[in-house]
């Protein structure tokens, strides 16, 4: 018992320092965001005819070397090709027309190029849409916890449920700003496998407490 004490002192001390870190590099430095959720520029061509993707990622591999690039058909036409990346400079894009250019016999005009600045997304407008389904979820959650072991208490059950709930998604958090995962399309599927991980947790939890009330 004394040393299952102690491993439990050594893992909540482990927990409370990743959290600490999580929370400073948070602070800090920032979470680390996919590019379509960074400040970022981001030119649209009109080239009047459809196009490969392919050959525009092999033209944007030349001429932004080392740096990411997302390239997106812009329209239904598929004769506009948006290319989105970090930084977008005059001279990229004079060169980005010239091999388009060559490429498929165009000639893009002024008129027909845009560059458009890319303002960063904060992580609270990505989380927003799931909040509300999120927190109804959980309280059904809770209530039906609370009903199903009241005999353990349903104030105690409703709190350790909660508190855990909220304890593993900061923990994750905190491992994905100090790991410096990238926050986009896989964030919210981590949350919720981590999220049903935890019920699961804490029902066997329960499950065994209930058990060992009803032998006694």
């Amino acid at each position: 018992m004394k040393n299952l004490s102690t491993k439990t002192k050594i893992i909540a001390c482990i927990l409370a320092i990743i959290i600490v870190v999580g929370i400073v590099i948070t602070f800090t430095t920032g979470l680390n965001f996919e590019l379509k959720y960074q400040e970022s520029k981001r030119i649209q061509l009109l080239i009047g005819k459809e196009f490969e993707i392919s050959d525009i990622k092999q033209m944007t591999d030349e001429i932004f070397p080392n740096q990411e690039v997302i390239i997106q058909k812009a329209r239904e036409l598929e004769d506009v090709v948006s290319i989105t990346a970090k930084d977008i400079t005059e001279d990229q894009v004079s060169k980005l027309k010239t091999k388009i250019n060559e490429k498929y016999g165009t000639e893009i005009t002024d008129t027909e190029s845009e560059l458009i600045d890319i303002p960063h997304t904060r992580g609270r407008d990505i989380v927003k849409p799931y909040l509300f389904p999120f927190a109804i979820a959980t309280i059904i959650i809770l209530v039906y916890m609370a009903a199903k072991y009241h005999k353990l208490g349903i104030g105690k059950t409703v709190l350790k449920s909660a508190f855990w709930i909220i304890i593993t998604q900061v923990i994750l958090l905190s491992l994905i700003a100090i790991t410096r995962i990238s926050i986009g399309k896989l964030t919210i599927p981590m949350v919720l496998i981590v999220y049903i991980l935890t019920l699961l947790g804490i029902t066997n939890y329960f499950e065994k407490k209930l058990k060992n009330i009803e032998e006694k």
